[in-house]
C-alpha cells in the first residue's frame, strides 16, 4: 500500500499545485447531475445507462448505443457536450502543459533530483559521452542514475537516465544533485580553456565538493601532472593526468608491440574482460596470496592482481605468494563479469 502511495504521490501533488481538484470536481459533479437528468427524461434509461451515456458523452467517444430520444434529454446532451467536453479539455491541457514544463525543465538543467547511490559527473568534454557508455556498461551503474553538473545550455545526451543539472559546481547544485547519497564523483576539465586553466578550475571544483561532501569518493581528470600536489591538496581521491597517461601508453606500445591493446581491453566495460576491485570474504581471510589466486582462476576463471588494503592505503600488485590476506584487503582482479566472492 505504500509502495502505491509513493507513485501516486507526484501525481496527487500536481493536481494539489494546479488545482485541478476544483476542475476535477466540477465535471464528476457534471456527470452525475447529467446522468441523473438524462434518466429522468428517458424513462426507459436506469441510471447507470445514463450515466453511461454523460461519460462517453464528455469524452466525445460516442458509441452510439444509446441517444436521447425525448426533447428534454436532448437539452441534456446539448449542456453535457458543451460543458463536459469544456471542462475536460481545460483538465487534460493542464495536465499535458505541466507534463511539458517538467521535460523541458529537466533538458533546461533546472530540476532537482532526488537519487541514491548514484554518480555525479562535474563538468563536460568531449570525453564525457564515452564516460557515460562506459558506466552504462557496467552492470553496478548499467541502470542506475548518472547526474551531470555543468554550465550546458541543455542536455547533452539523450538518456533517460542520466540528469542534468545546469550550473556551477558549487554549493547549491551539488544539494540539488544530492551528493551527500552518491557512490562517487568523476570531476572533468573544462576543454574552452587553455591547460593550466583547465586544472585550476578542476582542483576549485573538486576542493568544493571535497569541503562540502568529504565522504563521497571524488576522480580528478588533469592535464598537467605538475598540479597533482595542488589536486591532492584538495583532498581528490584519484587523480587521472591525460596527458602523462596517453605518453605512457605511447612509449609502452613502442616497447611491446599490441600489449596497449590489452591494457585498451582492461579499461573498458564494454568490451572483453575488465578489472574489477572486490572485498576479500571472510573465507579467505588469513590465506595466502598465491592459494586465492588458484582458487579464484579454477572456481570463477578470474585472474588476481593486486591486493589494496583501504586501512593501510597501500596497493601491492603481484605480491609475494606467502602473503596472508586481512579482513581489510580488496581484491584487484580480471575477469569477464564482476565475481560474488563467498
Amino acid at each position: 500500500m505504500q509502495s502505491v502511495f509513493q507513485f501516486l504521490e507526484p501525481f496527487l501533488n500536481l493536481i494539489r499545485r494546479e488545482k485541478l481538484h476544483r476542475v476535477a470536481l466540477v465535471l464528476i459533479f457534471l456527470i452525475l447531475l447529467g446522468g441523473a437528468a438524462f434518466s429522468w427524461f428517458e424513462k426507459e434509461l436506469g441510471f447507470l445507462d445514463s450515466l453511461w451515456w454523460t461519460i462517453v458523452t464528455v469524452t466525445t467517444v460516442g458509441y452510439g448505443d444509446i441517444s436521447p430520444a425525448s426533447l428534454g434529454g436532448r437539452i441534456v446532451g446539448v449542456g453535457v457536450m458543451i460543458l463536459g467536453i469544456g471542462l475536460l479539455g481545460v483538465f487534460t491541457a493542464t495536465v499535458a502543459s505541466v507534463f511539458v514544463e517538467h521535460k523541458i525543465k529537466e533538458d533546461k538543467g533546472m530540476n532537482t533530483r532526488k537519487a541514491s547511490q548514484h554518480f555525479i559527473i562535474c563538468g563536460w568534454n568531449f570525453r564525457g559521452p564515452k564516460i557515460v557508455a562506459e558506466l552504462r556498461a557496467d552492470p553496478k551503474s548499467k541502470k542506475g542514475p548518472i547526474i551531470l553538473i555543468a554550465e550546458l545550455p541543455e542536455k547533452p545526451l539523450d538518456d533517460s537516465d542520466l540528469h542534468f543539472i545546469r550550473g556551477e559546481v558549487e554549493s547549491e547544485t551539488l544539494e540539488k544533485a544530492n551528493m551527500a547519497q552518491a557512490q562517487g564523483v568523476i570531476v572533468l576539465s573544462d576543454e574552452s580553456l587553455d591547460a593550466y586553466s583547465r586544472d585550476a578550475k578542476t582542483i576549485l571544483n573538486t576542493l568544493t565538493v571535497k569541503s562540502l561532501y568529504p565522504s563521497v569518493y571524488a576522480c580528478v581528470e588533469l592535464m598537467q601532472s605538475k598540479n597533482i600536489d595542488h589536486c591532492q591538496r584538495a583532498m581528490a581521491d584519484e587523480i587521472i593526468v591525460v596527458g602523462e597517461l596517453s605518453t605512457n601508453l605511447l612509449v609502452q606500445a613502442a616497447l611491446d608491440h599490441g600489449i596497449t591493446k590489452l591494457i585498451t581491453e582492461l579499461v573498458s566495460t564494454r568490451y572483453g574482460s575488465d578489472l574489477y576491485k572486490v572485498k576479500v570474504p571472510q573465507s579467505m581471510v588469513g590465506r595466502t596470496f598465491y592459494d586465492i589466486m588458484c582458487e579464484l582462476k579454477k572456481n570463477h576463471g578470474a585472474l588476481c592482481l593486486a591486493v589494496e588494503n583501504v586501512n593501510g592505503e597501500r596497493l601491492l600488485s603481484n605480491p609475494d605468494c606467502e602473503y596472508k590476506l586481512s579482513p581489510d584487503d580488496y581484491l584487484v582482479l580480471i575477469a569477464s563479469s564482476r565475481p560474488e566472492l563467498a
